[in-house]
Parts: structure tokens; C-alpha cells; sequence
């Protein structure tokens, strides 16, 4: 959740209402993942889906077929070494 905490005050301060809005669709594209986990690709061994309207990503797991973990919510601006480091090394 801080990654989205972080990611709101940032949109906030660039137009009143827009970190809501980033916040509603970071949720919203969250929310999908009821139907289309499972589907997206695999990267830094982490589920990757990519934002339909922000530069983020959502890593997450599948724990079980039916359980989605998940882990960070990353802006993609960042180096990718640095959003390697910070996604934790699990198996």
C-alpha cells in the first residue's frame, strides 16, 4: 500500500483530483485481476500487469489457483535495477 500512497501524493500534486483518479484505477486495475490472473507474463519471477492508465505494475503470485498475493505496485520510471531490488526474492 505505500507504493500507492506514494504514487497518489505524487498525481495529487500535479493537478487537484488526479491522485484520486490514479488511486480509482490502480484499484480498478487490481480489482481485474479476479477474472485475468494467471495471464501476464513473468518477470523478476513476479506475475507482471501492467497499468491500463498510469506507468505502473502490479506484481503479484498466484498462491493457488484461486489466491492472488500481491507483492508491490511499482512505477516503472524507475531504473530497473532498482524495481528488481526492491520486489522480495521468493520462490
Amino acid at each position: 500500500m505505500e507504493d500507492l500512497y506514494h504514487g497518489r501524493l505524487f498525481y495529487e500534486k500535479q493537478g487537484e483530483g488526479l491522485g484520486e483518479y490514479f488511486f480509482d484505477s490502480l484499484f480498478s486495475d487490481i480489482d481485474s485481476l479476479t477474472l485475468y490472473a494467471g495471464i501476464h507474463s513473468i518477470t523478476f519471477g513476479y506475475r507482471r500487469m501492467l497499468s491500463k492508465r498510469f506507468p505502473y505494475a502490479i506484481y503479484y503470485k498466484m498462491e493457488t489457483p484461486s489466491t492472488v498475493v500481491v507483492w508491490r505496485i511499482l512505477d516503472l520510471r524507475r531504473d530497473p535495477k532498482r524495481i528488481h531490488q526492491s520486489l522480495p526474492h521468493r520462490k
